[in-house]
This record gives C-alpha cells, structure tokens and sequence, in this order.
C-alpha cells in the first residue's frame, strides 16, 4: 500500500506540472524584444525585394536600395536586443521567459535574416558566372553553417548564461549581433558609398566591389567559427563605457564618433570587423605567439645536459 501512494503521489505531482501555465510576463521588454524579431522579418522581406526591384529599375535606381533597408532594419533590431535586457534588469524584472523570447527573436534578425541577406545580393551580383552552381552550392554551405552556428551560440548562451549584471564584462564566442553586423555593415557600404565611388574611379569601385562581394561566403563560414568559439569578446558598454574610465577611453570615443560624423557607412564596416577581428587576433597573439616566444626563452634558459 506505501509503495501503492508513493506512485499515485508522483502521478498526480506530473500532472499538476504538466498542466501548469505562465500566468505572468512582463510587457513593456516582451513588447522591445518581439520588435527585434518583426526587424529581421522585415529585413528578410526587403532583402527578397532587392533583386528583383534591381532587375526591373535598374541597379542604384532607387534612392536608398532594398539591400541596404534591410542591412538598417537589422542595425534597428539590434538596438531593439540592446534596450530589452537594458529595461528588464532595470525594472527587475528578468524572467526565463524573457530569455528564451530573446533568443527566438535573435535567431531570426541575427540568424536567418543576415544569411538570406547575403544569398539574394550575390544571387544577383553572381547571375551571369559560370560555374553558378558550383557557387551556388558553397554560398547555401555558408548559409547554412552560419545560421547553425548562431543558433548554437543563442542556445550556449541562454545555458551558461547569469542574470547578474557584474559578470557580464566579456562574452565567450562572438555574440550574434556583432557578426550580423559585420554582414550588415559591408552591404550597407556596397549600397551606399561604392557608388559613388563609381563615378569618381571605376577601377577603384570595381576593385571594392569585387573584393566585398568574393568575400562574403568566407566571412559567414568565419564567424559561424567565432560564434561557437571560446574566444573571449569584451563587453563594450560595461568594460569601456559604463562607470569611471581613464581619459584615453573618451579620446577613442570621440574618434569612434567623428568617424561615424564623416561616413558612417565606413564607421560601420570600421567597428563591426573590427570589433570581430580584436578578439581572434588577441587569441592568436596570446594562444600562438607568446606561447612560442615562452617556449624559445625555456630552451634557451635550459642548460643542455
């Protein structure tokens, strides 16, 4: 009969678990956080519009092209993931909820909505090679590895992840946003400042141009590589910005800022790969050089015996 309880007392503890509803959520960081997520929906609408408004009108015939709407409306998304965790720790009112909303909403700006960016311009700017499926074939790889590699990285994040502001000074892994936005930043920049470089040198925009365009598929396996990585990306609001900083932190900010004042299509290229190159060039420094370096002193300090 014990035995009979135990069993009948497990049931029902299932039952009223499985039956159990979300009863509370919080509004005004769910509400932010879905406009992430309408953000890349809408890029990825722009971005199936690019090529065929640039076949019908005429490529550079629109004021501000379909490509570069969508590279803004992902750049808006990511002010949109910076504001909800920003009002949800404020208001104290973080949920795990929350957390697994962020990271659908970020699969989708950061995720699918720079990978498919990527596919239709060079489906576009690609339409007449040769080898077209050949290409094809390695561009939809790239696509595929950085789509996977972002949600693996949403998915490691929301796991080890600590709702503690104080930890928060560096990320393991390039977070999504910072590589979409290193796709994001090299469109807008395709879209905007190189034609008009075209009209002032050709030899130049075509150089620009091909260089951009030949090197997207390896920059999206490239950071599929860094996002599932464990190297170490800072924090910029919380390590350069937030709180007491030495006088040289405001000279680079203000730097930073008449770059972003005299183009800031360049400014944005300038700070995204950068920002993603730092972190593997730091680990290539630290991991590989120093390392040898280290080993060259202890066999030149040990005595042969």
């Amino acid at each position: 009969m014990p035995r009979l309880k135990t069993r009948a007392a497990k049931e029902s503890l299932l039952r009223r678990v499985r039956r159990q509803r979300l009863k509370y959520i919080t509004i005004l960081p769910s509400l932010i956080t879905i406009l992430n997520g309408l953000c890349g929906f809408a890029a990825i609408v722009f971005a199936g519009k690019g090529a065929a408004a640039a076949n019908e009108l005429g490529y550079g015939q629109l004021a501000l092209p379909y490509f570069a709407i969508a590279g803004y409306m992902i750049l808006l998304a990511m002010i949109a993931d910076m504001l909800d965790g920003r009002v949800a720790r404020m208001s104290r009112s973080t949920s795990s909820f929350g957390g697994q909303l962020d990271s659908l909403c970020d699969i989708i700006s950061f995720g699918v909505a720079p990978a498919f960016l990527t596919l239709k311009i060079l489906e576009y700017k690609l339409a007449g090679f040769t080898e077209v499926n050949f290409v094809q074939r390695f561009i939809w790889l790239a696509a595929a590895a950085y789509i996977t590699c972002a949600a693996i990285r949403l998915a490691r994040f929301n796991v080890e992840n600590e709702e503690d502001e104080s930890v928060h000074m560096s990320f393991i892994g390039l977070p999504t946003p910072a590589a979409a936005g290193v796709i994001v930043s090299l469109v807008i920049f395709h879209q905007e400042t190189l034609p008009e470089l075209s009209a002032k040198n050709s030899q130049a925009y075509l150089i620009c141009e091909n260089t951009i365009i030949y090197s997207l598929p390896f920059l999206l396996l490239g950071l599929a590589v860094l996002m599932v990585s464990r190297i170490r990306y800072p924090h910029i609001l919380n390590q350069y910005i937030k709180g007491k900083k030495p006088f040289a932190h405001l000279i680079r900010a203000l730097l930073f800022l008449a770059l972003v004042i005299w183009n800031r299509q360049a400014a944005l290229a300038v700070i995204f790969c950068g920002f993603a190159a730092s972190g593997f060039v730091k680990w290539f420094y630290y991991k590989v050089i120093r390392k040898r370096e280290h080993v060259f002193q202890y066999a030149a300090e040990t005595p042969n015996i």
